[in-house]
């Protein structure tokens, strides 16, 4: 992405105020060698550091609500939670066992 894109990317999609935007290359290393003796290089990646307008805050959005209502009858989640609630009971320690580990076998 150029500047620009970052710039209007920044503003479109989270309507925040870029004030300037700086990039960079950064360099991958070739130090590196493989069990047959070559240089392996790491890739190159570029470094986007973005200034905001004066008196500005950015917080970034919560990509994963939570869920407060109950999944719909018969749907996908709803039996990946009752299929975590039967493996939670599944794994609770036997109380006839008095405390010894499930390792240990009597």
């Amino acid at each position: 992405m150029t500047k620009c894109d970052v710039k209007n990317y920044l503003e479109k999609i989270y309507n925040v105020p870029v004030g300037a935007v700086r990039t960079r290359i950064q360099y991958g290393t070739n130090k590196k060698r493989n069990h047959l003796n070559q240089r392996v290089k790491t890739p190159d990646y570029k470094v986007a550091y973005v200034q905001l307008s004066q008196q500005q805050t950015f917080e970034f959005p919560n990509i994963f609500p939570d869920k407060d209502e109950k999944p719909a009858e018969g749907s996908m989640e709803e039996l990946q939670d009752k299929f975590m609630e039967d493996e939670k009971q599944r794994q609770k320690p036997d109380p006839r066992r008095g405390g010894v580990t499930d390792w240990f076998g009597l």
